[in-house]
C-alpha cells in the first residue's frame, strides 16, 4: 500500500454508479487532503466514462475509468474500495478485493440474508482486510451525543424503545427492475431503507432478544417484498418497544428513535435530539436535516456520508475498526431476519447472535 507520509493519504476506487454515487463523490471531494480517487468501475466501458466525467466535474482531478475488479486488485497503489453495487452483486466483488489484500467501505446491506452477510464478513476477516458499512446516521452530532451520554449512564436504565421509520416511494421506485425483489435487494423495507434507523437503534441499546412482527405488501404497492411492517421487540438489556416501518405513508415523514428512560424521555428526528428530563428540564441539540423519507430517495446531505468515509481512512491509519464494521453489522441483519421469519411464523423469535 502507498500512503503520503505528510498527509496520510490514502488511495481509493468507487465500484458501482448508482443513485449515492454523487454523494460518495461530493464527500470524497471534501476529504481531499486525506483520499486521493484513483479510479470508479461500474458495469460497462460507456457508463464508467460517463461516471468518469462526472466525477471529475465534482473531485476537479481526472480519475481513471478501470475495466475490471481484476486491474483494481492488480493496481498496489490502491488501498480500499468503495462499494455501491447492489447487494446481489456483492459476493464475487467483495470475494476478489479481500483476497488482494484491498479493505472495503461498502453501502448497506452487506448481502441479502444474514447468513450471506456472515460469510463474507468471515472472509473479510479471514483475509485481515478491514470491513466497513455506511450505516452514515451513526456519525451525525444528535447521534454522537447521545450515544455518549448512554454510555455515561446519563439517563439511567432504559426501558422502552419506540422506532418509526414512516417513509414514502411512488410505485415508479419499485418498476425499477430488481427494486424490492428478494433476488436483488434481499427485500422491501427493512434491508433496504429501514436497516439505517436500526441500526442506529442497535448501537444505542444494544442487542436485540427476540422478536414478534407483521410484514406485508400493502395494496399501495405492486412489489414483492414488504412495504410495511410492525414488531414487537424485547432487548438483552431488559428494555422492550415497538417498531414501525413503511414505504406506504404518503406523503412520508423523517424516521425517529424515542427512548424512556429512567431519567428522561429522548428523541431523536431529523436529525434533532430532544431531551425532557423528568425533573422538568428541556434539551435539543443538533441540526435539522432531511433523510430521504419522501418521495425524493436522496433528499440529504452528503456530510455524513463524509463523516463515514473519514472515519474509515482514519481506521485504517491508526490500525482500529470503524465506526460500523461489518460484524457489527450483522446485529441488524439478524434482526431483520427475525422479523421477517416472526411474519413468516405468526410467532415470536429469538435474534441469532453471531457477534
Amino acid at each position: 500500500m502507498t500512503i503520503d507520509k505528510d498527509q496520510n493519504r490514502r488511495r481509493v476506487v468507487v465500484i458501482g454508479g448508482g443513485m449515492v454515487a454523487k454523494t460518495h463523490l461530493l464527500a470524497l471531494a471534501d476529504l481531499a487532503s486525506k483520499v486521493d480517487v484513483a479510479g470508479i468501475l461500474t458495469r460497462s466501458k460507456d457508463s464508467a466514462q460517463k461516471f468518469a466525467d462526472s466525477a471529475q466535474n465534482v473531485l476537479g482531478y481526472k480519475v481513471h475509468p478501470y475495466d475490471s475488479i481484476e486491474d483494481i486488485c492488480s493496481d498496489a497503489s490502491i488501498d480500499f474500495a468503495i462499494v455501491l453495487t447492489p447487494p446481489n452483486a456483492r459476493e464475487e466483488i467483495i470475494g476478489d478485493l479481500a483476497q488482494a489484500g484491498k479493505h472495503i467501505l461498502m453501502e448497506k446491506p452487506v448481502e441479502r440474508t444474514s447468513a450471506a452477510a456472515a460469510g463474507l464478513v468471515d472472509l473479510c476477516e479471514s483475509q485481515n482486510v478491514m470491513l466497513g458499512i455506511v450505516f452514515q446516521h451513526r456519525v451525525r452530532e444528535s447521534s454522537t451525543k447521545l450515544k455518549a451520554l448512554m454510555d455515561a449512564n446519563a439517563f439511567g436504565a432504559l426501558h422502552i424503545v419506540e422506532a418509526r421509520i414512516p417513509w414514502w416511494r411512488e410505485q415508479s421506485y419499485y418498476d425499477e427492475p430488481g427494486r424490492g425483489t428478494y433476488a436483488r435487494d434481499g427485500g422491501g423495507v427493512l434491508i433496504s431503507q429501514a436497516i439505517h434507523a436500526l441500526d442506529l437503534m442497535l448501537s444505542l441499546t444494544g442487542k436485540a432478544k427476540s422478536v414478534q412482527a407483521m410484514a406485508r405488501t400493502s395494496a399501495l404497492h405492486k412489489m414483492e417484498a414488504e412495504d410495511h411492517v410492525s414488531a414487537g421487540v424485547e432487548y438483552e438489556n431488559g428494555a422492550i418497544g415497538s417498531i414501525l416501518a413503511s414505504t406506504a405513508l404518503y406523503p412520508g415523514d423523517a424516521e425517529s428513535l424515542s427512548f424512556q428512560f429512567e431519567k428522561a424521555a429522548v428523541s431523536l428526528q431529523s436529525g434533532l435530539l430532544s431531551i425532557k428530563w423528568r425533573d422538568g428540564r428541556e434539551e435539543v441539540i443538533g441540526e435539522a436535516g432531511g433523510t430521504g423519507g419522501g418521495a425524493d430517495p436522496m433528499a440529504f446531505t452528503h456530510d455524513w456520508h463524509r463523516g463515514i468515509i473519514e472515519d474509515f481512512v482514519d481506521s485504517l491509519n491508526e490500525g482500529r475498526a470503524p465506526i460500523c464494521s461489518g460484524r457489527k453489522a450483522l446485529n441488524v441483519h439478524n434482526l431483520i431476519d427475525a422479523i421477517v421469519q416472526s411474519s413468516n411464523e405468526k410467532c415470536a423469535v429469538t435474534v441469532q447472535d453471531n457477534n
